[in-house]
């Protein structure tokens, strides 16, 4: 039952499988320099220097070693046997840096470890992740809810999918997609009643999603209202 429960979850929508592209860097310096003394505004203005210097070349860096994974990705498709070391790539980068790049280390990790089926590393990897804006952070969330009902965590897969369908806004193409893997989860756990309640807000916020995506989004609702017994 179990093992029915996570395909349908998994079919509910074609699973976040791409290489995400590389985030732009940016530096911001917000330093306020205190104008006590010439030695001091001179030590200050050193230390600031420092750090720049150092954080202008920790970013080049990262984005030095996940340009080199990225590259390797691309070439792993004709051999798929290289993929183990594009992970460990990827992971290398995620433990070594703080930035975007280390984050988006992590996202594309998580998703190689998703392929291989091991799903708890992939979890703690997209865990690491603060997802944010309405392409990204949304897709990772809907992945981190896929790991957790492959793990059987099904309240968190919930509450994986509902930061997802919050992110994604309005997009018409993402939320109703993250609402049918949610809905997904509770007709597992017999909650039929707030599964009707998610198809009836596809059904009348996004008209057009079910039949572009042949999906019979009227079969599902009469079949959750009969089993809540509406």
């Amino acid at each position: 039952m179990a093992k029915k429960q996570n395909q349908s979850a998994r079919t509910t929508l074609e699973e976040v499988n791409e290489s995400l592209t590389s985030a732009a860097q940016r530096i911001e310096d917000n330093k306020k320099y205190i104008n006590w003394a010439l030695i001091g505004i001179a030590i200050l203005a050193l230390l600031a220097g420092g750090y720049i210097w150092l954080h202008n070349k920790n970013v080049q860096e990262a984005k030095e070693k996940i340009g080199e994974a990225d590259i390797e990705l691309l070439q792993a498709q004709d051999d798929p046997a290289k993929l183990d070391k594009v992970l460990k790539d990827y992971e290398k980068v995620a433990e070594d840096f703080g930035n975007k790049a280390g984050e988006r280390a992590h996202i594309n990790a998580a998703i190689l470890l998703y392929q291989k089926g091991e799903y708890e590393k992939a979890a703690k990897h997209l865990e690491e992740f603060s997802p944010a804006g309405n392409l990204i952070g949304p897709a990772t969330q809907s992945l981190l809810g896929d790991c957790y009902v492959n793990l059987k965590k099904l309240d968190k897969a919930i509450s994986a999918y509902d930061k997802a369908i919050s992110l994604a806004g309005d997009n018409e193409a993402y939320a109703p997609a993250f609402m049918l893997k949610k809905a997904t989860v509770l007709h597992s756990q017999k909650k039929y009643a707030e599964e009707a309640a998610i198809y009836q807000t596809i059904k009348d916020k996004y008209t057009t999603y079910g039949q572009q995506n042949g999906f019979n989004i009227d079969k599902y609702l009469e079949r959750a209202n009969a089993l809540a017994g509406k």
